[in-house]
């Protein structure tokens, strides 16, 4: 049957009508639920503030700090590190003669100990202490000797430990009379000694190494030259072996310790005449290239006698000043030399300060104690004295050298050096006065 074209149209208008009406009553169902949806959310967020509100109620600080937080500005306080004291002994040379060795041998065996038992407090209470070795440890096979090839039994390196020391020069004119196996043989010994030591060298790079020693804080870097080897050769291809002095060689030193900052830099010259209590004018010369290129306290050997000692302010390039101390020779500490003043030295001790507040280091003090090489007629004969004790122990001495007393003509100024108690005199020091340090 044929369908009437009107009840069609009429068929499609009721689908539409129907789909339009189911379709609005969805988006009814759905706008009631997000509607519901929302007011739980927001009875949620009212729950969450009733909350807060809550507590900061109770606590109104918390609040003030929730709400509105302040920044406090607070500036951090100072830290100035404290000041560093150190005290820093230096002895002059230790040498052997044979006469001294063969003091020492017993049973055998061979102890230097009963030399400085007398004054050994005064390196032992030393923070930090320094000598100059002038022998050599070859060993027994090239036979010990004295002058003028040294060659020491090699207890002497131990009983040197025992008795303080921490740093040995070994830079000198006698480092090469033992050749260079005696050279390597003396830095051996002295490492199994547990002594540090400066001057020469095994190899390159010990030669290119640089002596740090932390000292309670303070750092202080070491070096050590020498004039000459007594016309001895340094072996071809070996001229790292010793420091020889050279304005060069210092410069170059100086210019890579300085890149490590250190605290403090001590240079060890040998240098001099020998037998001369005054430096001569290379040795002024030196100091004052060694001071102008950042040396802090410079130590002299060589003369076998003491020399002056004076205290520098050297202006740095920043226009800053800074203290800086040279003795220019502390005479011999141990020998068998009975040459006028030979005998007589020191022990020197310098009282170093670095300042927290700055790092800057000070030269606060040069304070000695005046020894004296004694030798007896009978038993161990040969003994370190404090030179105060000389008449009350060792006046049976057949001889003993005059400590001469300050005349008028010595208090002309060349510079400033320390009394005993630390206190400057405008004098050109004298060392070999027996008392009546003022």
């Amino acid at each position: 049957m044929k369908k009437n074209p009107l009840d069609i149209i009429i068929y499609l208008i009721v689908i539409i009508l129907v789909s339009l009406f189911i379709f609005a009553i969805i988006n009814y169902i759905n706008s009631k639920a997000s509607l519901s949806s929302t007011y739980i959310s927001k009875e949620n967020d009212l729950f969450d503030n009733n909350f807060i509100s809550g507590i900061i109620e109770e606590n109104k600080t918390d609040a003030n700090f929730l709400i509105e937080p302040k920044i406090i500005s607070q500036e951090e306080p100072e830290i100035i590190n404290p000041d560093i004291t150190i005290t820093l002994s230096a002895i002059g040379d230790i040498m052997c003669h044979n006469t001294q060795f063969k003091d020492a041998y017993s049973n055998n065996t061979y102890d230097f100990s009963y030399v400085f038992s007398d004054i050994s407090n005064f390196i032992s209470e030393a923070d930090i202490a320094i000598g100059n070795l002038e022998t050599t440890f070859a060993g027994a096979d090239k036979k010990y000797s004295g002058y003028p090839n040294f060659n020491t039994p090699e207890a002497l390196a131990t009983d040197l430990a025992e008795l303080g020391l921490d740093v040995i020069t070994t830079a000198n004119n006698h480092c090469l009379d033992t050749g260079i196996s005696g050279l390597e043989n003396t830095l051996n010994h002295l490492d199994n000694a547990g002594l540090s030591h400066i001057g020469t060298s095994r190899s390159p790079e010990e030669q290119n190494s640089i002596l740090i020693k932390d000292v309670n804080g303070i750092k202080i870097a070491f070096l050590a030259y020498t004039y000459g080897t007594n016309g001895i050769p340094v072996p071809s291809g070996k001229s790292y072996c010793i420091n020889l002095i050279s304005d060069n060689k210092i410069l170059s030193d100086l210019t890579a310790i300085k890149s490590l900052n250190p605290d403090i830099i001590a240079v060890f010259m040998h240098w001099g005449q020998e037998y001369v209590q005054k430096p001569v004018a290379e040795q002024e010369r030196l100091a004052n290239l060694l001071f102008e290129n950042g040396t802090d306290i410079i130590i002299g050997s060589h003369p076998h006698v003491l020399e002056k000692m004076e205290k520098r302010s050297i202006t740095l390039p920043d226009g800053k000043t800074k203290d800086g101390f040279v003795i220019y020779s502390l005479g011999n500490f141990i020998s068998g030399q009975v040459k006028e003043y030979t005998k007589q030295s020191i022990i020197l001790n310098l009282k170093l300060t670095k300042h927290g507040e700055d790092s800057s280091i000070t030269i606060d003090e040069a304070t000695y104690t005046p020894i004296y090489m004694y030798k007896g007629t009978s038993g161990k004969k040969y003994k370190l004295l404090e030179e105060k004790n000389l008449g009350e122990i060792y006046n049976g001495e057949g001889r003993i050298q005059k400590f001469h007393t300050f005349k008028e003509s010595d208090k002309k100024s060349r510079g400033k050096a320390y009394s005993r108690k630390g206190a400057f005199k405008n004098h050109c020091f004298r060392y070999h006065q027996r008392s009546g340090y003022q």
